[in-house]
């Protein structure tokens, strides 16, 4: 077998359609497009939205309330049980978060979440603590220093 010898398999190649060839093609008159109208017409495409003039659906339906999605923060959450994974880490700066990989240092502010239990004096430094992170650092001898006091 040569390489001119090679053939596309048969029924993968079909002929294009030509239309407008007159009635006698099958693809006369319309040339399959249909009636006549503006979906016959070259570039006539309509909105899936689109009523026909009707109202929309979106307009027509009253607006009501405020959503707060525009003005959230949204935090990166460190969680008590993560740091104490690292044992041999006494100091949580956003740099040294980052380089564990608990947070992206390209991300939104961190906070941090009593979730887990931490047992040994660290210092952390967050944009926002929660109340019980907090209280459990302390407790264990460590401190938390935030945004607002530092």
């Amino acid at each position: 077998m040569k390489e001119q010898d090679l053939k596309p398999p048969v029924g993968s190649q079909k002929p294009r359609k030509r239309v407008g060839r007159g009635n006698g093609s099958g693809h006369g008159t319309y040339s399959g497009r249909g009636g006549k109208g503006q979906t016959a017409r070259s570039g006539g495409k309509i909105p899936a939205w689109f009523e026909g003039g009707q109202m929309p659906l979106q307009r027509r339906v009253p607006k009501r309330g405020f959503s707060n999605a525009r003005f959230r923060t949204d935090y990166q959450v460190v969680n008590l049980g993560q740091l104490e994974r690292h044992e041999g880490e006494s100091e949580f700066t956003r740099q040294r978060m980052a380089e564990l990989g608990l947070i992206d240092m390209e991300g939104g502010p961190v906070k941090l979440l009593a979730k887990g239990e931490i047992g040994r004096a660290v210092r952390v430094e967050a944009d926002a603590v929660s109340g019980a992170a907090r209280t459990a650092i302390e407790a264990a001898g460590g401190s938390v220093t935030t945004g607002e006091n530092s």
